[in-house]
């Protein structure tokens, strides 16, 4: 921690500059995340180092959080937090919080005389003074790190936060501080920006921050905000066809999205969601109007796959449960009598949580041919669910849990054979591809440095595709013969994606569930 610095430009600032310090590096001796205080809010400081070290947050409570289970070493470093505005609270908690964790190194730039400074002793700073002799000549270096609202010495105008097409061409940060100090919601611009404002912070078009403020638009908004989001997002990379957000009424919100899949059967053209309470619900694809609800609750649902025949898997810690849809014909009289036996699905369950004993199921998925669950030892065990007589087979594919998995069913020629593939992704951010039968692809699909948050892929008339939600926050959308890749940050942690026949993509997050086409 720094103290007693008078000047007006962070010396600690110019300090890392000088020493080659760069946001973001990898090196031993790496600066993670570099947040600027000056003039800017908590939220937006929040947002700032959430995007730099890989989580999604929206509070310094939520960063925190994050940030604990994560054992690498972790440097942040704060300049001028002393010029920070409003809510000295907020960052207070934001620097107590990150310095109680120990693999962080915490770097912070503030006055000993500010009123912020007597909250941080409980976490012993060693105090470093800035206005002593050894520091003077760093005044003369300039700041060069990255500043969302400035480019080699611009600054962007103050923006009109009641204009779609001014927010979302100026400078970030000031749009967020904007918002944060505002008294009115701004015909609802305020309310969405600050739902999903971590993905508007990154360097993109004013069209991809237009699209994003269209999917976090609630219907409470003035009317004429939504048509103007979508002219200045038709350059974007995606379409939105739908979005549903908290508070929404006409059609209703369907509450927080735990885990989503795509009808078949006597649900086909609906979304199957699960909520945080369990409660499964329908809502149809095409509007996203409600269509129902199953009879029983399911609590702490992490993974959901629907059968031909209307059967719905539901997975949670504890394992796996099947019940029928309300729209499903049930046998009756002298065939139910007949029948009473365990279904093949029943059979299939049975066998997996007899190989599974010991071990916790993580993730699950289903074709009427195949049912894949994952364990948190990084194993996939398959079982045929048309054959369910037939043996479990397993194969380890990650270091650490397996976070989702997806199963889709592809032609292999003209003669109408097929094959299962199945896609796993896991906390060690690798995705990987196993037809069951054969041995597993040597080389992962893709992979990258945060953990696997859910999975989808389905068969399409161009092809294969593979949707990946991580645990950043961003979601890839991958043409698996072409190998092309799109890219969405929608600002909430995605608990939910899924791939259409059709090839659009639906996303369930906890305030929003929305369904996009890539143009």
């Amino acid at each position: 921690m720094t103290g007693g610095a008078q000047c007006g430009k962070s010396r600690l600032l110019a300090w890392l500059v000088r020493h080659g310090f760069r946001a973001g590096t990898v090196s031993e001796r790496a600066v993670h995340a570099v947040a600027p205080m000056d003039g800017t809010r908590i939220r937006g400081a929040v947002w700032s180092l959430s995007s730099q070290l890989g989580v999604t947050a929206r509070t310094a409570g939520d960063l925190v959080s994050a940030l604990k289970p994560d054992p690498r070493r972790t440097v942040i470093v704060l300049p001028d937090l002393h010029a920070g505005v409003g809510d000295p609270a907020g960052f207070a908690e934001l620097v107590v919080g990150l310095a109680s964790l120990q693999q962080v190194r915490l770097v912070v730039e503030v006055r000993s005389t500010n009123p912020l400074f007597p909250a941080f002793r409980p976490t012993a700073p060693a105090v470093m003074d800035l206005d002593e002799t050894q520091w003077n000549d760093l005044v003369q270096a300039e700041p060069k790190l990255d500043n969302h609202d400035s480019h080699q010495g611009y600054v962007s105008p103050a923006p009109d936060l009641d204009v779609p097409a001014s927010v979302c061409s100026a400078g970030p940060l000031r749009v967020t501080a904007g918002y944060e100090a505002a008294e009115t919601d701004h015909g609802g611009l305020r309310t969405a920006w600050l739902r999903i404002g971590q993905a508007l912070l990154q360097d993109q078009p004013p069209a991809e921050r237009a699209l994003l403020l269209r999917t976090a638009l609630g219907d409470a908004a003035d009317p004429r905000i939504a048509p103007q989001l979508a002219d200045l997002a038709a350059g974007a990379e995606w379409e939105l066809f739908w979005s549903r957000v908290s508070g929404d009424i006409t059609p209703p919100w369907p509450g927080p999205v735990s885990a989503l899949a795509l009808g078949a059967g006597p649900i086909e053209g609906q979304v199957l969601l699960s909520d945080h309470l369990g409660v499964l619900r329908t809502v149809d694809l095409a509007t996203v109007t409600p269509r129902g609800r199953l009879a029983e609750p399911v609590k702490g649902i992490i993974a959901l796959g629907v059968l031909s025949d209307g059967a719905v898997l539901a997975l949670n810690y504890e394992g796996l449960h099947v019940q029928t849809p309300y729209q499903t014909v049930r046998t009756s009289g002298l065939t139910a009598l007949l029948d009473d036996g365990p279904t093949p699905v029943e059979q299939a369950i049975e066998a997996v949580d007899t190989t599974l004993r010991g071990s916790t199921p993580t993730a699950m998925a289903a074709t009427d041919e195949r049912l894949a669950v994952g364990d948190a030892d990084g194993s996939v065990h398959v079982i045929g669910l048309d054959t369910p007589d037939s043996t479990v087979l397993t194969q380890r594919l990650h270091r650490g849990a397996v976070n989702s998995l997806a199963a889709v069913t592809l032609p292999l020629g003209g003669d109408r054979a097929t094959t299962v593939m199945l896609y796993s992704g896991g906390a060690d951010g690798c995705v990987r591809a196993w037809a069951p039968g054969h041995e597993p692809q040597e080389a992962p699909v893709t992979e990258r440095p945060y953990p696997v948050a859910s999975l989808s892929a389905a068969h399409t008339t161009d092809g294969p595709l593979l949707a990946i939600a991580w645990g950043d926050g961003l979601i890839g959308y991958h043409r698996l013969d072409s190998g092309e890749a799109a890219f969405l940050g929608p600002g909430l942690r995605a608990n939910g994606v899924m791939v259409t026949a059709d090839g659009d993509l639906v996303v369930g997050t906890n305030e929003a569930v929305f369904r996009l086409t890539p143009r």
